[in-house]
């Protein structure tokens, strides 16, 4: 039997032992927390990069990555009760593609194209006969958007036979309130109306001119359209690739799928910090420069196409988005969203355009029943033998347009946007997908 010294003495022998094996499993513990730390580090730096394919690694944790978004709690979504209309719209909405049975799936690298239109069916016309012409245009799933209902806008787009394609309508267009918010409400200030003196609502802009539904149309479309294309519809919700935006005024060539897959495998390796591809130069008015090289310059409004990545810094920005003084989406971006980035904002394109801008009338011009914009853009666009096949080579060095001619951080707007139910529209479009709008329970 041992003593009560040698007991002791073999605990104490214990725990010297014990503490020279817990040393080395210490550090091996701390090493392995500063490895998983620096690969977090090294994730999120991945996941934000503009060029990145996708929000972390595939699988659940990808889908959780695309589902983070930021949100104001002070803010309550809201949304206009909707008319019969409206809500027979959403309805079909719901609806699924047509022309699967024709085109059953869809390959791997194929890009969603989401074509938003108002009501010009002369232009649409030729924007849907040029798509009828686009190499590879069978393999892409094609969105049409619409801002508000019209006939004849429908039928062409019912006519639609040569891929995929799915019709949703913007609800809360105001074009579908002819008596009520977002439309024309009984009461509003009109033009440069005083409130205080005519005894009328609203907000008036910078300038002191109150809201036109025709005018914030432009705005409320293009934002809830990125947010359901994005975040809302079956289709494209958990879409990883590419979506190109093309309007119902540009003409698209022959080559600009092709052209648009190439610049999408392209824009990781050569212009990692380039945010989105374009099928056109940001001037509208340039046919491209002819040069042996790529172009990264500032981000353009015609064919342009980016991933989820990009769209979620975007969202991040809802609310400077839908708070600036601005009715035009693109000029918001280029003047208050894209300058909150931190850095100049790049998109990749060719030395050739693969899209053009044609037409006169504005998306929303001549729509009333005394001025309706009669031009068709007939022979507006001129294609040649080398826009009718792919022309941009995957060894062309990348030249880079620093100066960024037009609309910068600091302009002031052109005003249109200054009543706070539209910004509280705007901004519940950001929300209507992640937060339950309490007037609807």
């Amino acid at each position: 039997m041992p003593t009560a010294g040698t007991s002791s003495s073999s605990s104490h022998h214990h725990r010297s032992r014990l503490r020279s094996r817990a040393a080395p499993l210490l550090l091996a513990v701390i090493f392995a927390v500063l490895v998983i730390t620096e690969l977090l580090r090294t994730s999120a730096r991945r996941d934000f990069s503009p060029s990145a394919g996708r929000f972390g690694p595939a699988g659940a944790n990808h889908s959780v990555a695309q589902r983070k978004i930021l949100l104001d709690p002070s803010f309550t979504p809201r949304l206009p009760r909707q008319s019969p209309l409206s809500l027979s719209l959403s309805q079909r909405n719901a609806l699924p593609p047509r022309n699967t049975g024709r085109f059953p799936s869809l390959p791997d690298g194929h890009l969603v194209i989401v074509l938003y239109v108002h009501n010009r069916p002369r232009y649409l016309r030729l924007v849907v006969d040029s798509l009828s012409r686009v190499e590879g245009i069978g393999e892409a799933l094609l969105v049409v958007s619409h801002d508000g209902y019209f006939p004849e806008m429908d039928k062409i787009v019912q006519g639609i036979d040569f891929c995929q394609v799915k019709q949703v309508f913007a609800p809360y267009s105001p074009h579908l309130f002819p008596d009520s918010f977002p439309g024309v409400t009984s009461g509003d200030c009109q033009n440069k109306d005083n409130a205080a003196e005519k005894k009328c609502q609203g907000d008036p802009d910078q300038y002191g001119n109150h809201r036109s539904p025709r005018i914030v149309s432009l705005k409320h479309h293009w934002w809830w359209m990125m947010n359901t294309v994005w975040d809302g519809l079956e289709e494209t919700r958990d879409f990883d690739g590419h979506i190109l935006f093309i309007e119902e005024d540009h003409y698209i060539f022959p080559n600009a799928y092709r052209n648009a897959q190439m610049l999408v495998d392209l824009k990781p390796k050569k212009c990692p910090q380039c945010y989105a591809i374009n099928l056109a130069p940001s001037d509208v008015k340039l046919k491209g420069e002819g040069w042996p090289s790529l172009v990264a310059e500032k981000m353009g409004n015609i064919g342009y196409a980016f991933n989820r990545t990009v769209w979620r810094k975007i969202h991040t920005k809802a609310k400077q988005f839908c708070a600036f003084d601005e009715y035009n989406w693109d000029i918001t971006m280029w003047a208050t969203v894209y300058p909150s980035f931190g850095a100049p904002v790049y998109s990749l394109r060719g030395p050739r355009r693969s899209a053009a801008h044609f037409g006169k009338c504005g998306l929303h011009q001549g729509q009333g029943s005394s001025n309706v914009c009669v031009d068709n853009g007939a022979a507006a666009v001129e294609v040649e033998d080398i826009d009718k096949v792919p022309n941009i080579k995957a060894n062309w060095p990348v030249h880079i347009i620093r100066k960024q001619e037009g609309y910068q951080a600091g302009f002031k707007g052109w005003g249109g946007w200054g009543d706070r139910r539209d910004r509280d529209l705007c901004l519940s479009f950001a929300y209507m997908y992640h937060v339950k709008d309490p007037s609807s329970a």
